[in-house]
């Protein structure tokens, strides 16, 4: 046979999605994966019962159907008080992960540098390779996970084409405050470098934090390369609807390598979000206070356990410090807590570039109900897993 690609064969498979294969293997609550467990909004979902009988059926244009394009338009500039053009800056994907491969494919060279914070998405790492760019990771320290300006500037300094940047943060929750995107701004304007977010989201942020869009700051709407979905703020994460928002020059080439990659994303679908994307202030409210709730529920239910953790500003997970119960591997901890105790969660080594083995990640985007019985089998956790 043919040798195979070298770029993949570092590839292992997705360790987010491997938990969540071990956890339905040995009937854990699944914390591990991060998608909620509780429907959409009904206005949604009638929506889409009423596209299945009537229609789009086929093929939108390509960079995504003319009322999701408006729509999500008009919902950015209200949010981020940055005017978008429905026209010339938005390519509609198959879902974040499309666009920020997209992105990636779009504006780097192979051999390009590209910073990424650590701890990171583990997609990020693997954008990189498969577009040929090198990777500098730039560690975010615990348990505030702020980042040192010096040591990010000297990342800079090696000559990067992009940044990489979630906010609010997977796998830690951390919320940028508009001080830190400006010295990050700067930076990226020093070194004539653009920033590539991550800003799925964006509306689930807790008080008293807040989010700041990257593009509003000075000097970044044409730097900026926007890859957002739907997923988390209608929680429809299998709808797989995503989006590139940028300058008009950097989405003609986002365009053209979505086309290759997917065509497009679906009709129905987008015409069922279009609902969801039209949506007024009190439904963002709304979810704010029910994130709220469920983290709450979640973390004294930790407290009272005696789990140690940091405390998350944004997202839906939390990251556990698993130090006192003595193992050597995060992974092998996961595989013993999804089989023991019945609860999956993912290995916080597959965030972090550092040698780090002293984290796991749960996510608490669950009705009540399942995370009580998570948290009803995690009071055996002490007496279980400690070796």
């Amino acid at each position: 046979m043919p040798e195979l690609s070298k770029r993949t064969e570092s590839f292992t498979d997705s360790v987010i999605r491997r938990m969540t294969r071990i956890s339905d293997a040995y009937g854990a609550v699944n914390l591990s994966q991060g998608f909620p467990d509780f429907d959409p909004p009904k206005e949604i979902m009638n929506e889409l019962q009423r596209a299945a009988t009537e229609g789009p059926h086929q093929y939108a244009i390509t960079y995504g159907a003319k009322n999701f394009r408006e729509a999500l338009a008009r919902k950015q500039e209200h949010f981020s008080g940055v005017k978008v053009d429905p026209e010339k800056e938005i390519v509609v994907t198959c879902g974040s992960t499309e666009a920020m491969m997209a992105a990636m494919m779009a504006v780097t060279n192979p051999k390009d540098k590209v910073i990424i914070f650590s701890p990171f998405y583990e997609n990020y790492g693997a954008d990189t390779i498969l577009t040929g760019a090198v990777p500098i990771y730039v560690p975010l320290m615990p348990p505030a996970f702020t980042f040192d300006a010096n040591v990010l500037e000297d990342a800079f300094k090696q000559g990067v084409k992009a940044l990489i940047l979630c906010n609010p943060s997977n796998p830690c929750g951390k919320v940028f405050t508009k001080e830190e995107l400006t010295i990050i701004a700067e930076l990226a304007i020093r070194y004539d470098a653009f920033v590539i977010t991550d800003e799925v989201y964006e509306h689930i942020i807790y008080e008293p934090y807040k989010h700041v869009y990257m593009s509003s700051i000075k000097g970044m709407k044409d730097r900026t390369i926007i890859c957002s979905s739907l997923s988390k703020t209608y929680s429809i994460t299998g709808w797989r609807l995503g989006y590139v928002i940028a300058n008009e020059q950097v989405i003609e080439r986002v365009k053209k390598v979505h086309d290759f990659l997917t065509v497009g994303a679906a009709a129905p679908l987008m015409e069922a979000a279009c609902v969801g994307l039209s949506f007024g202030d009190e439904y963002y409210k709304k979810l704010q206070a029910h994130y709220t709730h469920m983290k709450n529920l979640f973390i004294s239910g930790m407290d009272q356990i005696g789990l140690q953790y940091s405390d998350p500003q944004g997202a839906y997970f939390v990251l556990v410090d698993i130090s006192e119960y003595g193992y050597k591997s995060d992974v092998e901890f996961c595989e013993d807590l999804a089989r023991k105790v019945k609860v999956g969660a993912v290995p916080g080594s597959s965030f972090f570039k550092e040698n780090v083995n002293n984290y796991i990640r749960f996510h608490f985007a669950k009705q009540d109900s399942t995370l009580e019985e998570a948290l009803s089998r995690l009071e055996n956790m002490n007496r279980i897993m400690k070796k």
